[in-house]
């Protein structure tokens, strides 16, 4: 079955980096689009990232831009998010999507929890 696993977050202090990672299963990974979500408590889910299925192609929310890096391994079916000079305000928790919506599919992880405190 299709799965998306998230993992690599966890609590780190201001200006730190954390790197996520999200190991898909279960589709061809290779012919799909990948983006990074986030929902913080009391907000809406916000994309954060996207690759495109050959991983030319990034783009970034603004609030991350500079800071964020996500790429992807289509040898490994994994698709990655690197964050660095981490702020308070990136606490939330981060979801792994996939999405082919030329064909009406898109898979989501179970999400993984970051949180940026001192």
């Amino acid at each position: 079955q299709v799965q998306l696993v998230e993992s690599g977050g966890g609590l780190v202090q201001p200006g730190g980096s954390l790197r996520l990672s999200c190991a898909a299963s279960g589709f061809t990974f290779r012919y799909f689009a990948m983006k990074w979500y986030r929902q913080a408590p009391g907000k809406a889910r916000e994309l954060v990232a996207s690759i495109n299925s050959s991983g030319g192609t990034t783009n970034y929310a603004g609030s991350v831009k500079g800071r964020f890096t996500i790429s992807r391994d289509n040898a490994k079916n994994t698709v990655y998010l690197q964050m660095n000079s981490l702020k308070p305000e990136d606490t939330a928790v981060y979801y792994c999507n996939a999405d082919r919506s030329s064909f009406g599919i898109n898979y989501w992880g179970q999400g993984t929890q970051v949180t940026v405190s001192s």
